[in-house]
């Protein structure tokens, strides 16, 4: 079974995956903080991670695959640099999270998975059970590759392989065989190294190396499907899709390793426009967004987050842009986001606009926003000018 094991090793390099390790079936060794992760609420609104179901599949992945002998860990590398954006007349560009620059890692990876079964079985030269997954069913993966030695688990809770950083998306295959497992990623070379914790937009990187996905950019931007607390809007800057602050300040991101070319940036994806992003309508968001990570935030989420950038961005030439979206957008919910960065970017164009607003507008949530905007407003025209 070694020889075997090398040439899946090797067949799976050949088709991208530039990390490959086996691991067995066993509970994770960190089962426990996931369980208490969950008990104190800080996956958010994320109620499937919660379920029964999923908590006892993630705590025995047989469940998922009763004839499993051995999972397959897979890794693939994306860009972490995209090409220098065009200098724009107005404003400048929101930020998209690296992995999401290119087409959608579910896409190109579960085809990948489904063409390296099809070879391990014809290596045997019979079927074997199977299933195979890239952040598609209940597996704790980090744990997983960690297991299967392919790197340590950071503080920043991404996987880091000492060679390749931790930009890298994870993929597992459950086989119907038993192989001899890789020696897990024992050493923790995080040391004393802390500046994960320090560069955190929100402070959402707790001690155990789990995270407060409640207060995560990631989570926020993508998976929120409400208000993002208006607490937290400063923190996103302009980060309209994701996050990479905690992999962009770690030291084993330094080399800069290639990515796999299926995730190459496309056209105006790492540094959109926002004003152009901002009147997307749903025809044209889901043609620039076919086959992009980013349709996960759907269009409403999307201009939710941009609206809430070009609040961040301190740029006038943002308000009438936002005025008209809070006039003409059906979506309450960026109409809602749209009233706070008007009230963020102040001035007598945007509080006519909020007053205007508040005049027409029925639904709820966005009259709050209205109110809370023009309340921000007005205390800022009646602040007293400073004592010589």
């Amino acid at each position: 079974m070694t020889s075997l094991a090398q040439a899946i090793k090797d067949e799976a390099r050949r088709r991208g995956f530039v990390l490959a390790g086996f691991t067995t079936p066993d509970a994770p060794p960190h089962l426990e903080v996931y369980a208490r992760w969950l008990q104190e609420g800080r996956h958010g609104e994320m109620a499937y991670l919660a379920s029964e179901s999923a908590r006892q599949r993630r705590a025995d992945p047989r469940l998922l695959l009763p004839e499993c002998g051995t999972i397959l860990v897979l890794a693939v590398p994306y860009q972490s640099t995209p090409a220098p954006a065009p200098p724009t007349a107005e404003l400048p560009g929101g930020r998209v999270a690296a992995y999401a620059w290119g087409d959608d890692y579910h896409d190109v990876l579960l085809p990948r998975l489904k063409s390296l079964t099809a070879f391990i079985e014809a290596q045997l030269g019979r079927p074997i059970p199977n299933r195979w997954y890239t952040d598609t069913g209940p597996l704790l993966e980090r744990e997983l590759a960690q297991r299967a030695g392919l790197g340590w688990i950071g503080k920043n809770t991404c996987l880091i392989n000492p060679e390749r950083g931790s930009y890298l998306l994870l993929a597992e295959i459950l086989l119907g065989l038993d192989l001899p497992p890789d020696p897990p990623f024992s050493a923790d070379r995080c040391g004393h190294c802390t500046r994960c914790i320090a560069a955190c937009p929100t402070g959402c990187i707790r001690p155990d190396r789990t995270l407060d996905a409640r207060r995560c950019l990631s989570y926020l931007t993508i998976e929120l499907k409400s208000a993002i607390p208006a607490e937290l809007r400063p923190a996103l800057g302009n980060w309209v899709f994701g996050c990479d602050v905690c992999q962009q300040v770690c030291p084993w991101n330094r080399r800069g390793a290639p990515g796999d070319p299926a995730f190459a940036p496309r056209p105006g994806v790492p540094r959109p426009n926002l004003i152009e992003a901002l009147s997307l309508d749903p025809q044209n968001f889901n043609h620039r967004f076919k086959l992009s990570p980013l349709r996960r935030a759907k269009r409403r989420g999307y201009l939710r987050n941009v609206a809430v950038a070009l609040g961040n961005a301190g740029n006038a030439a943002a308000v009438p842009h936002l005025a008209h979206t809070l006039e003409h957008e059906p979506e309450p919910l960026v109409r809602a986001h749209a009233a706070w960065a008007l009230g963020r970017l102040g001035g007598i164009l945007a509080h006519h606009a909020l007053t205007n607003a508040a005049s027409r507008e029925t639904e709820a949530s966005v009259l709050a926003e209205i109110g809370a905007a023009l309340h921000t407003l007005n205390d800022k025209a009646n602040v007293p000018p400073p004592v010589a």
